[in-house]
């Protein structure tokens, strides 16, 4: 797995689906080097704990998706990207973006320069894409673009190839931005969902930027998913248990590796070729390889799984669902998610 399942014993963030990140992507746009593609993924159509389908609402309309952006390389976000949802009513939902640049992008809050306003959620196979300015913005259900073994990698790492998320969706934060957008040089991003609290403000349930870590590494979940990067260098110690354990690295070096993990960021500059992990990610990028190869120091180098084949070659690049979700019952939950609305 990626960052999907990231909540105890491999279930959402206070069991919802809808606040799940799973994945990040930023790479140059494909025949115009001088624009960057940022791809924030979450809510995974189906559950590992419990198994089964997760609600066909796509986003939640209390909570605040962001992407930030660290410009200087202090692990403090220079710029943050904010969306927020409608309620889902009549099997339709609208999607608001803002932009807050400055020390405002490192606070907490849905306030910010509105960028769109009102686009449509893409429910079905059809990608409907909101253009203002030099932005785009795709919000809706999609192909999920991660590729991974994941029963293999509950069963000891015993690959055979079984790519658990050929079949799946998940939903999907698209933007097209000017290289411009971003600064002058290299930039480090993460993504992260909120939730407004009981007593009011928000509250960070989940965040991340490189893949399967957060899942598999992190002995104090919950501080970590409620964590920021900048003080990220406090889960070093616990990272480095994980790889003397997994890897048989020693002390010193399972500390030196842990530190290339750390702090949990995306590093992305927009004038080179983007792969993990050198430099961003495209969709393409067997990043659970790369993920293996350092928890296992090698032993263990691929899970025999590629990247799947309905990628498209134009915005918003992930591929359409496999499911349709037009007709479902606008309100439709899974059991798991009555459960806790009931209490």
């Amino acid at each position: 797995m990626s960052h999907h399942y990231s909540g105890p014993d491999f279930s959402f963030p206070r069991g919802d689906a809808r606040l799940d990140f799973t994945d990040l992507y930023a790479f140059p746009k494909p025949g115009d080097t001088s624009k960057s593609i940022l791809i924030m993924n979450v809510h995974p159509s189906a559950g590992e704990n419990p198994a089964g389908p997760t609600t066909t609402e796509p986003f939640a309309p209390e909570a605040l998706y962001e992407l930030k952006i660290d410009t200087n390389g202090d692990a403090i976000p220079d710029i943050a990207y904010r969306v927020r949802f409608s309620a889902f009513e009549r099997g339709e939902q609208t999607a608001t973006l803002r932009r807050v640049d400055g020390p405002q992008a490192a606070g907490t809050g849905d306030e910010g320069r509105v960028i769109v306003d009102g686009a449509t959620v893409s429910i079905g196979r059809e990608a409907r894409v909101t253009p203002t300015g030099d932005t785009r913005f795709f919000a809706g259900w999609r192909s999920d673009p991660f590729f991974c073994d994941v029963e293999g990698a509950k069963n000891n790492l015993q690959f055979t190839g079984d790519d658990f998320f050929a079949d799946q969706d998940v939903c999907s934060i698209v933007l097209e931005v000017p290289n411009s957008a971003l600064g002058t040089k290299e930039v480090r991003l993460w993504a992260r969902t909120l939730t407004q609290g009981d007593l009011g403000g928000w509250i960070q349930v989940e965040r991340g930027a490189r893949p399967a870590q957060a899942v598999i590494l992190v002995e104090e979940r919950e501080a970590y998913l409620a964590g920021e990067p900048a003080t990220d260098g406090r889960f070093i110690a616990g990272f480095a248990h994980a790889l003397e354990h997994t890897g048989g690295y020693s002390p010193a070096e399972a500390k030196r590796v842990a530190g290339t993990l750390l702090p949990d960021v995306l590093s992305y500059d927009p004038r080179r070729p983007a792969s993990f992990p050198d430099n961003g990610r495209t969709l393409a990028d067997d990043a659970f390889d790369s993920f293996i190869r350092i928890l296992t120091n090698g032993k263990v180098t691929e899970d025999k799984v590629g990247p799947h084949g309905d990628l498209l070659a134009e915005f918003p690049y992930v591929g359409p669902p496999h499911q349709s979700r037009v007709t479902k019952a606008p309100n439709e939950m899974t059991a798991t998610h009555n459960q806790l609305a009931a209490r």
